[in-house]
């Protein structure tokens, strides 16, 4: 009988004389111990001398199901790796008195919370919870209350995955120890609080960006992991086409003009411009940035970190930064009219701005900026270039394999890719995590304003003019660009159409 990756148990069964090291060795999946027989799932029933070991393990009977090869290595993975058992030998040797005091008091003691959060299973738990998303290469640690436990999920390529559950009673101490790490404000929870982290992991010095936010069941916690030695600012690393990359660097070049990088949050909008200002950085330009937060920290380039709550502010900052002799100006983000106009006043005055807007696409950034309230003669006599971009997983480099995908080939050859090419798909490994992808790429939209453009901004022409003279002056659209990744075996169809489809 094969099972469903809904009939596994929810919870690690631990039975005397079967090791979590067994179960990972031989990918079985305890279920159930009941009147001496022993019930398991195997990816593989035909090996008699497992099931045989068992049957010596429990001195009793086996009976096997079987279960999907890639199911069962995630659920070892869950609940029977070497982190998890770790973790719930940390879980076991908190101080239950302690927790059982934070329980029943009405108003909790600070100090006492304070005490909890310092006691060392407390921070060995929240250490290994931020080791763990580091060597799994994630990018978030979402802490989300629940009424009867607390979730731990991992960002990994842009997909959030469950990876823990810890018992409701640590919530307090967890989220209060994280809070000290970041020098937040552990007695206020009832309104948001952004802080910062800087630790060390392994060798590699880490920064994370706390967020807090009050839910119905407690605080949420998101902590942003900015790992400096992974952060590629390499633009020919990005995953630009060569033709793309061509006309962007040469965009970068004018000596004026504003560039726009647009797309939804996490799109990699921030590493782009990055990658921008460390290929122009020279001795001979001074670079200015203002951004909320500064993300990382960029050689031999000036970055200001906003902070609203003493009044620096993107417009008012950027006032006294044209005062600074800049030739480059870099602004987070375009949130208004004020903040545009500046913008805009500072590349009439020969000064080249980079800048980021939430627009789903390149053509819509110009109709949202002029819908803001911009000029139509100013917006096209500074308006240089505009890219839209979005991330796609990249398949797995140890674990890919030919993918024949007859179901939807005939809807990728009506979108565009070519009849009889070969596609790709990541089975599933230890490398990539049994997800079959590793790693991130973008897939681009560049805009270029040439004269016809202009003429078409002055005219406060709609998105879909726009953008219907971008495509005759050789503008690829962004699933264009994924679908040339999809050709070139570097990533797959679903991945391109999860990040480009808007029905």
């Amino acid at each position: 009988m094969i099972l469903t990756a809904e009939e596994f148990p929810k919870v690690p069964i631990i039975i005397d004389g079967i090791s979590p090291r067994f179960i990972r060795e031989n990918k079985i999946i305890p279920m159930e111990l009941r009147n001496n027989t022993l019930k398991v799932i195997m990816a593989d029933p035909g090996r008699k001398e497992i099931i045989e070991a068992l049957r010596v393990a429990i001195a009793g009977d086996i009976v096997v199901y079987t279960g999907d090869p890639a199911t069962i290595d995630e659920h070892i993975s869950r609940f029977y790796s070497q982190e998890t058992q770790n973790i719930n030998r940390i879980i076991e040797g908190i101080d239950e008195q302690n927790l059982e005091f934070i329980k029943e008091t009405e108003e909790e003691d600070i100090g006492h919370l304070k005490d909890l959060a310092s006691e060392a299973p407390i921070i060995k738990l929240v250490n290994l919870l931020i080791t763990r998303a580091v060597e799994g290469r994630a990018s978030d640690i979402h802490i989300e209350p629940f009424e009867d436990e607390i979730t731990i999920r991992y960002r990994i390529d842009g997909i959030l995955h469950d990876i823990e559950s810890v018992p409701k009673r640590l919530q307090a101490a967890i989220i209060s120890r994280v809070k000290i790490m970041a020098k937040l404000n552990i007695a206020e929870r009832r309104l948001p609080q952004d802080g910062r982290i800087r630790l060390r992991v392994g060798e590699r010095e880490i920064d994370l960006r706390i967020s807090t936010i009050p839910i119905l069941h407690g605080e949420s916690v998101v902590m942003r992991i900015l790992d400096k030695e992974s952060v590629v600012i390499e633009l020919d690393s990005l995953g630009f086409m060569p033709d793309v990359l061509e006309r962007f660097n040469h965009l970068i070049q004018r000596p004026n003009g504003i560039i726009l990088v647009t797309g939804p949050t996490g799109s990699g909008k921030t590493t782009t411009l990055y990658g921008a200002l460390d290929k122009i950085n020279s001795p001979d330009k001074k670079i200015i940035t203002v951004e909320d937060p500064v993300e990382y920290q960029l050689k031999g380039i000036n970055q200001i970190q906003v902070k609203p709550q003493i009044g620096l502010q993107f417009a008012n900052t950027l006032r006294h930064i044209v005062r600074q002799d800049p030739d480059v100006v870099m602004i987070g983000e375009i949130r208004d009219l004020e903040t545009a106009e500046i913008a805009i006043q500072a590349a009439l005055t020969g000064h080249l701005v980079f800048s980021t807007l939430h627009t789903n696409d390149a053509p819509s950034a110009i109709t949202r900026l002029l819908d803001m309230g911009i000029e139509g003669f100013l917006l096209s006599s500074t308006i240089r270039g505009i890219l839209a971009q979005r991330l796609v997983r990249v398949i797995c480099s140890e674990c890919k394999v030919e993918n024949g995908l007859s179901d939807q080939r005939q809807e990728l050859v009506a979108l565009g890719v070519r009849k009889g090419i070969t596609l790709y798909a990541g089975q599933g490994c230890e490398a990539c995590g049994h997800t079959g992808f590793r790693g991130r790429m973008g897939i681009f939209e560049l805009l270029v304003v040439d004269n016809d453009m202009r003429q078409l901004i002055l005219k406060n022409a709609d998105a879909a003019q726009i953008r219907e003279t971008a495509r005759k002056s050789g503008m690829k659209t962004l699933l264009e660009d994924g679908i040339e990744k999809i050709q070139m075996g570097t990533t797959t169809s679903i991945e391109v159409f999860r990040v480009t489809r808007e029905d």
